[in-house]
């Protein structure tokens, strides 16, 4: 099966498998205009309307039981702005496909998550981000976008022309339309060095603050039952290019990171008790590391075991504080984590519902093996984030509702009206939207 999510008999599947769906009938638009046509034929047939991407999320976010839309067919680049350094792409495209053509152009986009897999349409909804001292989320790049909104329309927003949808719509969950074209704002290639290094979970916490401002982005994995972490940082460089060699870079990316990654994943899930010797080994099997490249192969990686994700922005200044007690938590607790929890920031935005509106943020995500009970872990862990006001991600398991987040987004009302105005009748609503914005 490849990374698009799938199933059998109409069954839809998300990447990670905790979410299934069936919808009444799937439609797979060749253009803008047979895209506004399904949406107007589904609310005719009294259907909702979702659009899905490569399943990348772990919440409901695009389970329906009305009209799937697929926008596979809604690939590729539609125009390059040299002069302006803007590049507008088709919802669909591959953030992978992306990247690699905008490479080819000599250009590329200033910041990007660690998945490249999803459409860019899926990660810029959900609020994909990567990490970041003044760069931002993927969301945070956008220049314009095109949705077809719930009547079939088809809207244009940027700073300029429809500013209050461009404010929310960046990072819309699917709730104001499905978006046909996003326009990103692209520079000329650049190169990075990356700085991969362990340290103690103590050092990099007490340095947190020296290490943030340092890097351009910075970012680290801490594995826990114990008190080693992995550091990452990429900052631009002059050059040369020194990619990481094949060998080494199969070694460690492909057979530690993923082979022998999933080989303990499977031990740790049918032997529990193995773990915290198996976090041990894991911590130290990755050494130090340097080399030089074009963005995305620096800031991406393969991620081929499967896991089920939390995670949530808490404001900057609470990140230490936040991480000591997850740490305590799972040291005090019977919890077996095979999975390191992975911490990265974000810069303040203006985006509505973007997780790092108005506030500098970080970012801490908990992982589980696909197939590992994650309940208790991920319960706890939502306890504490939610005590510094966390704002979860759009695409990651939580718990949260309209209540707690019209308290934890200044803007949540203002993004609630804009959603009355563009889709009165809910046509694009769907459980998990009635849960986070209200019926």
């Amino acid at each position: 099966m490849s990374s698009t999510a799938s199933g059998k008999s109409g069954t839809w599947r998300n990447w990670a498998g905790n979410v299934t769906a069936r919808p009444a009938r799937e439609v797979t638009p060749a253009s803008v205009e047979e895209l506004s046509a399904a949406v107007q034929k589904a609310a005719a047939d009294g259907l909702k309307v979702k659009a899905v991407g490569t399943g990348h999320s772990f919440t409901a976010t695009a389970a329906t039981d009305g009209v799937l839309i697929r926008p596979q067919l809604l690939t590729g680049i539609r125009n390059i702005d040299r002069e302006n350094l803007t590049v507008t792409v088709e919802a669909g495209t591959p953030l992978k496909r992306l990247n690699m053509a905008l490479a080819r152009e000599g250009l590329s986009l200033t910041n990007m998550g660690d998945i490249m897999e999803q459409t860019v349409s899926g990660a810029t909804s959900t609020g994909t981000h990567g990490t970041g001292r003044e760069s931002g989320s993927i969301a945070a790049q956008i220049k314009g976008l095109e949705l077809v909104t719930a009547d079939g329309s088809v809207l244009t927003c940027s700073e300029k022309e429809n500013p209050e949808v461009f404010a929310a719509a960046r990072v819309g969950i699917g709730a104001l339309g499905i978006i046909t074209a996003i326009t990103f704002a692209v520079e000329p290639l650049f190169l990075l060095t990356a700085r991969e290094e362990p340290m103690t979970f103590d050092k990099v916490t007490s340095a947190f603050d020296e290490l943030w401002a340092e890097n351009e982005h910075f970012e680290f994995y801490w594995f826990p039952h114990t008190g080693n972490t992995n550091t990452k940082r990429n900052n631009r460089s002059a050059g040369p290019e020194k990619p990481v060699s094949r060998v080494k870079g199969w070694i460690e990316d492909e057979f530690l990171s993923n082979g022998v990654f999933q080989a303990a994943q499977l031990v740790g899930r049918a032997a529990p008790a193995t773990i915290p010797t198996i976090a041990q080994i894991s911590s130290k099997a990755l050494s130090a590391r340097t080399y030089t490249d074009i963005p995305y192969k620096v800031y991406t990686s393969p991620r081929r075991v499967r896991f089920v994700e939390m995670e949530y922005a808490v404001p900057r200044e609470a990140l230490v504080e936040t991480l000591r007690e997850l740490k305590a938590m799972v040291d005090k607790s019977d919890l077996r984590v095979s999975f390191p929890v992975e911490v990265r920031t974000a810069p303040a935005d203006d985006i509505a519902l973007s997780t790092a509106s108005g506030r500098d943020s970080a970012y801490v995500a908990v992982h589980m093996f696909r197939g590992t009970p994650y309940q208790a872990y991920f319960t706890a862990a939502e306890r504490i984030f939610t005590a510094h006001e966390g704002r979860p991600h759009w695409g990651k398991v939580h718990t949260r509702d309209a209540d707690y987040f019209a308290g934890v987004y200044p803007r949540f009302g203002e993004f609630t009206a804009l959603r009355d105005r563009l889709d009165p009748e809910r046509l694009f609503q769907n459980d998990y939207l009635r849960r986070v914005l209200g019926a």
